[in-house]
């Protein structure tokens, strides 16, 4: 397989592909993340294929805008909700129950991980394509990649397309965090602590 790398404007291209079921490397807020439509099985299975990702490790959902959440979760906890409305679009992942018409290859827990992704980018091309299943463009364990060259450097060959961004500003992914329990319980640690959490709610 060639794998192209284009600039992160032209998403027409991306979206056909996408389309057509395939997945793509493209700039977030954080790192650069490997995507395929969210509902569609066959392409997400393509992203544990082409990262060499363990099956059982669950992919986060990215969205456009808060009105796709809905799209994706439900029973959201009012918790998750005054997360999002204070620190999306940006680098914070809740995991709210899911939408039963996921497929189980984004996860299968009755759980799922969402964000909204502060990069105008990578917005535009969700707002385009839909709810995607997104996760760091790396083979799995490797390097979290923040250019279109590093992603290139990991996965050439194993995918069909980069959209080059530049170098993402994060570095690092987004503070993971639990929203399904009593209080908030953080997964992975990021740019968001834990009193930031606390002080919202």
């Amino acid at each position: 397989m060639k794998t192209e790398i284009i600039p992160a404007s032209e998403i027409q291209n991306a979206l056909k592909l996408l389309q057509n079921g395939g997945i793509i490397a493209f700039p977030t807020d954080t790192v650069y993340g490997l995507g395929a439509l969210a509902f569609d099985t066959d392409a997400i299975n393509s992203i544990y294929i082409a990262k060499n990702r363990p099956i059982e490790k669950a992919i986060p959902i990215l969205i456009g805008d808060m009105s796709d959440l809905d799209k994706v979760a439900s029973d959201i906890p009012n918790m998750a909700l005054h997360f999002a409305f204070r620190f999306w679009p940006g680098p914070l992942t809740f995991i709210v129950p899911k939408k039963e018409t996921l497929p189980l290859s984004v996860s299968a827990t009755s759980t799922v991980a969402v964000r909204i992704p502060d990069h105008i980018d990578a917005r535009a091309l969700l707002r385009a394509a839909g709810p995607m299943a997104v996760t760091s463009a790396n083979i799995s364990g490797g390097q979290n990649p923040s250019s279109a060259q590093e992603v290139y450097d990991q996965l050439n060959g194993r995918i069909p397309l980069i959209l080059d961004g530049g170098k993402t500003q994060g570095g690092i992914p987004s503070t993971l965090v639990d929203c399904t329990g009593e209080k908030p319980l953080i997964l992975r640690e990021g740019p968001i602590s834990l009193d930031e959490l606390l002080a919202v709610l």
